[in-house]
C-alpha cells in the first residue's frame, strides 16, 4: 500500500458524505480514492474541493478504479451484501455500516463467503464499541468490579423518523445498536426476544407503532430492555444502564453546554446521531484505517453483523405475533474465535 491508504466510498447520502469528509479532513493515513453512487451529482456534491476523487454510477466501477485498497459501504442496507461480496471477490477490506445485510440469509451468506476465505476482510460498523462511554462501561464490567450483570436498561430516542420509517424498522435499523451493545458489553448471545407496544405517541405518523418496548434475553440469564422512541420531537438521546450484583453503571447522561438565557437555563441535547456520536465514528474509522495499513481486521465482524440480524429478524416476529420469539444462531465458525469473544480492540 502507498502511504495513504486509498479508499473508496459507496454511497454518497448523509452518511456516505459524512464519512468522505472524515477521511478528508480527520482521519490520518488514508485518503478518498474513489466514490460510488447511482444519482452522479450527489456524488459530486460529497467530494466538492476534493481533488483526486473519481466518480462512478456503478458499484464495481469504483471498486476497480486506479488506488483503491479498502472499501466503505455507506449505501442502503439492501445494496450491502452484493457490495461486500463483490470487494470479497477482489480481497479488499471492507468497513461495512449496518446493517451488513437487510435480512439474516443474506447475512449469512456474506459470512460464509468470508468464511471460504480462510480470512476476516469485514468489519461491521457498530460505532458504539468505539464511544467513550461505552468503552468505559465496558472496561468497568470486564474488571468484575460490580459483579455478574443482571441487567441493561437502554434507552434509544429519535427527534422524527423518516418519512418511509416502519414499525419494523424501530428494531431493525434503530434497535440494531443496541443488540450489538448488548452483546458486546456483556460478552454473551442473546436468545430471546419480546416486544411491547404501549399505545403510540401523537407525534409518531399515522400506522407507526412508535414507541415500543424491546426485552432481550441472554444465554447467562441477564435481561436487556430497551425503549425505541424515534418520534420523541426534542433530540436524540442513547443511555445504558447496566444493573450487576455489587452496583450499576450509567452512560448517556450527555454533559454538553450549558446555555443560560433569559431566566432559564438548560443543557443543549444532540437532535442527530451523527452529533452524538462523532468522536466514536471518528474512532471507528481512524481504527479501521490503522489496522487495514497493517493487514489486519478488528472490531466488530461478519459474525457480529449475522448476529444482529438473526436477533433482529426474531424481534420483528416478536413485534408481530405479540409472543416471545426464540433466536437460533448457526453454529459460530473458528474464523471468528469462540463464543463471547466480542471485543473492539
Amino acid at each position: 500500500m502507498g502511504d495513504l491508504l486509498g479508499v473508496a466510498v459507496l454511497g454518497a447520502g448523509h452518511m456516505g458524505a459524512d464519512h468522505v469528509r472524515r477521511l478528508d479532513q480527520v482521519v490520518s493515513g488514508a485518503r478518498v480514492a474513489a466514490v460510488g453512487d447511482p444519482e452522479a451529482a450527489r456524488a459530486e456534491d460529497a467530494v466538492a474541493g476534493l481533488d483526486g476523487v473519481s466518480l462512478h454510477t456503478e458499484m464495481e466501477a469504483a471498486l476497480d478504479a486506479p488506488g483503491v485498497e479498502a472499501v466503505l459501504i455507506a449505501s442502503p442496507g439492501p445494496a450491502h451484501e452484493e457490495a461486500l461480496l463483490a470487494a470479497f471477490a477482489r480481497g479488499l477490506p471492507v468497513l461495512c455500516e449496518k446493517p451488513m445485510a437487510p435480512d439474516s440469509m443474506g447475512a449469512l451468506r456474506v459470512m460464509e463467503a468470508e468464511v471460504r476465505l480462510g480470512r476476516r476482510l469485514a468489519q461491521i460498523g457498530f460505532m458504539r464499541r468505539y464511544d467513550a462511554e461505552y468503552r468505559q462501561l465496558k472496561a468497568l464490567l470486564d474488571s468484575g468490579r460490580l459483579g455478574r450483570p443482571l441487567m441493561l436498561h437502554c434507552t434509544h430516542r429519535n427527534v422524527s423518523s423518516p418519512p418511509d420509517f416502519t414499525s419494523e424498522m424501530l428494531i431493525n435499523s434503530s434497535v440494531s445498536h443496541e443488540i450489538d451493545a448488548a452483546r458486546w458489553l456483556l460478552g454473551q448471545e442473546l436468545t430471546a426476544v419480546t416486544v411491547l407496544r404501549p399505545r403510540a405517541s401523537a407525534g409518531a405518523p399515522e400506522g407507526l407503532l412508535d414507541p415500543q418496548f424491546v426485552l432481550f434475553e441472554t444465554e447467562q440469564a441477564a435481561l436487556v430492555d430497551v425503549e425505541v422512541f424515534v418520534n420523541c420531537g426534542f433530540g436524540y438521546e442513547v443511555r445504558c444502564e447496566a444493573v450487576c450484583e455489587a452496583g450499576s453503571a450509567r452512560i448517556g447522561e450527555q454533559h454538553t453546554m450549558l446555555v443560560t438565557t433569559r431566566g432559564t437555563a438548560g443543557e443543549e441535547v444532540p437532535q442527530d446521531y451523527l452529533v452524538r456520536f462523532a468522536d466514536a465514528y471518528d474512532r471507528e474509522v481512524q481504527a479501521w484505517v490503522d489496522a487495514t495499513r497493517q493487514g489486519r481486521v478488528t472490531g466488530p465482524g461478519a459474525w457480529d453483523g449475522y448476529a444482529a440480524s438473526v436477533v433482529a429478524e426474531a424481534g420483528v416476529a416478536a413485534l408481530e405475533s405479540g409472543a416471545r420469539t426464540a433466536v437460533t444462531l448457526a453454529p459460530r465458525p473458528e474464523l471468528y474465535g469462540p463464543a463471547g469473544l466480542c471485543h473492539a480492540r
